[in-house]
């Protein structure tokens, strides 16, 4: 979502931070150019105007041109202020002291409030808690029976009592049943509509009123620009909202929304949608953010992915055999799968410093050869995938006949293998294989 404004905002950084010296016209010659990314980014123009203030007086009281390192502190005050921008720090769900803990979700239609529901009863459940989905969008069956879909995927009840009408009454009864059920968070999806009406901030406030609950959070498009920005004004301006959750942010928007709801509503984001998955919810880190922004890179996020896709004990398996050479193709399809599952592989290289697009415009990872090479290996026999060296011209025929493939992708494929076992091996031999796995 943000590659504009990291190319935009890479050049300016590589400019400072290039030069041995600064002057104060410098300084605000770079900042005239970070207001221009900012609103080509979709920044609400109050919000980059007050943006660009706030790090010029901070660069005037600092005298960042006297410092030894004039660019290197120009960046850091932006990042300072980029994180201030975004909410400063971290704001996590709270929790009731006596469960169960009510987290109301709200918005208009086709923001992705259900499927948000779905992912942040997913995210509770993988934290250790109980949660419950109900169901309150009456109106329309389709809303309910997506939630129950959605639930069925996660594996998480829905409250959805069939022939209800009465939203505010259905919530009620859903908060008494997951007391008697023993769950200890209610998510509840209320209604959407295609404008915020008067009928729909009524039945709003009226749930809010009998359900009184922990988190009151708004589920913004983070693709809809300044629309988005301007929907959550009206929501704060009539509800009493606790919170942001920005969904798609993977799109391909210019990102102005992340940018400015904090800044236009006050309130925080706690959580941001980063893909299709049922894991792609994820708590939102300010500071975090603001690096990527930059190009700095996240790999705190990335490190939390990997965490929740490869257990201890199977790291620890996968160092045995890359240490002992038995790193077979079927280790290897476990490993592409577990990869997969932490996101779209541009997102990742985007979490490593140094890798993103905007200071390698060249960089593009083509997921369709990663489906090509799962293919390739599924297409070889169990044999043929611990024993490598089995497969001969017919062979590879039949793999190439079976993935879809040609013979060439078999025999790239074969090399590449080969490759990265002899490189494990150098590295085992070596004595390195540790500053690969620093607990061994």
């Amino acid at each position: 979502m943000f590659e504009g404004l990291q190319a935009r905002l890479g050049e300016i950084v590589k400019r400072l931070t290039g030069r041995g010296a600064l002057s104060p016209e410098d300084v605000d010659a770079a900042l005239r150019e970070v207001r221009l990314a900012l609103l080509e980014a979709d920044v609400n123009f109050k919000v980059a105007r007050e943006f660009v203030e706030r790090v010029r007086q901070a660069a005037v009281g600092q005298e960042v041109w006297k410092h030894l390192s004039p660019g290197q502190q120009v960046v850091k005050i932006v990042h300072r202020e980029l994180t201030s921008l975004l909410g400063g720090a971290t704001r996590e769900l709270r929790f009731a002291p006596q469960p169960p803990t009510v987290v109301l979700l709200v918005g208009l239609h086709g923001v992705g409030k259900t499927t948000t529901a779905g992912k942040l009863a997913a995210l509770l459940r993988r934290r250790g808690r109980a949660p419950l989905l109900v169901a309150t969008d009456l109106r329309r069956p389709a809303a309910v029976r997506q939630l129950q879909v959605v639930g069925a995927a996660v594996r998480v009840p829905v409250f959805a009592p069939e022939g209800a009408t009465d939203p505010v009454a259905v919530a009620r009864r859903a908060v008494a049943q997951a007391v008697a059920d023993g769950h200890d968070v209610v998510v509840v999806d209320s209604a959407g509509r295609q404008h915020a009406d008067d009928a729909l901030m009524a039945e709003l406030a009226a749930m809010h009123e009998a359900l009184r609950p922990q988190e009151t959070l708004l589920v913004l498009d983070a693709m809809a620009g300044q629309d988005a920005v301007r929907m959550a004004e009206q929501f704060a301006a009539r509800l009493r909202l606790d919170g942001l959750i920005l969904t798609k942010l993977d799109g391909d928007a210019r990102g102005g929304a992340a940018l400015s709801a904090v800044a236009a509503t006050g309130l925080p984001i706690l959580f941001v949608g980063t893909g299709e998955r049922p894991e792609a919810l994820e708590t939102f880190h300010p500071d975090r953010m603001a690096s990527r922004i930059l190009g700095m890179g996240d790999v705190l996020t990335l490190i939390e992915r990997a965490e929740q896709t490869l257990s201890a004990e199977q790291a620890a398996e996968l160092e045995r055999k890359l240490r002992r050479a038995q790193f077979t193709f079927a280790d290897f399809l476990d490993q592409l799968r577990q990869v997969r599952q932490m996101g779209p592989i541009d997102q990742l290289l985007e979490m490593i410093p140094g890798f993103s697009r905007a200071k390698l415009p060249g960089l593009t990872v083509d997921e369709s050869q990663l489906r090509r090479i799962e293919a390739m290996i599924q297409s070889m026999t169990p044999q043929e995938r611990a024993q490598p060296q089995l497969i001969d011209g017919s062979r590879r025929r039949r793999i190439a006949a079976g993935s879809g493939t040609t013979v060439q992708d078999v025999n790239r494929l074969l090399k590449q293998f080969d490759q990265v076992r002899r490189l494990m091996r150098q590295f085992d031999d070596r004595g390195r294989m540790g500053r690969l796995f620093p607990g061994r």
